[in-house]
């Protein structure tokens, strides 16, 4: 099992129906290959975790790369899992918006549901700081 985990930018500013869009056609492209993951959004900037198969990983990061809605896309770290940290999300999501996103489904917004605290992964760590540091809730 593998994970990555980069950083991008949104070459515009997302509307909400882009950003329901985005993480729809993800969790159907996740699924088909076995991706587990989060995506967060704050503002134009992207911060994802995928967990997955090392080929499965490596086409959909391939993909990220050539998407033209993305602009400096960094990858911070990779490398290998005993486990996954998020099993049941095909891609757990997150935005400043949550408000207008409380409908989706995976969408929970309540302030008091936070990433498992039982682990030190760098990849959970990370996440966990660009959440808090840019006040977002999380999705499960």
């Amino acid at each position: 099992m593998e994970y990555i985990v980069y950083v991008s930018t949104a070459k515009t500013l997302m509307s909400e129906k882009e950003l329901i869009d985005l993480l729809k056609v993800s969790r159907d492209k996740n699924k088909k290959h076995d991706v587990t993951g989060m995506l967060l959004y704050c503002e134009g900037t992207f911060m994802q975790v995928l967990e997955g198969d090392k080929n499965s990983i490596a086409m959909i990061y391939k993909t990220i790369e050539l998407d033209s809605r993305h602009k400096n896309v960094i990858k911070l770290t990779s490398g290998t899992l005993k486990a996954r940290n998020f099993p049941d999300w095909t891609m757990g999501f997150a935005s400043v918006n949550a408000e207008t996103l409380l409908e989706i489904e995976g969408f929970l917004s309540a302030p008091d549901k936070t990433l498992s605290d039982s682990t030190d992964h760098i990849t959970v760590n990370m996440l966990k700081t660009f959440a808090n540091t840019n006040k977002l809730h999380i999705s499960f």
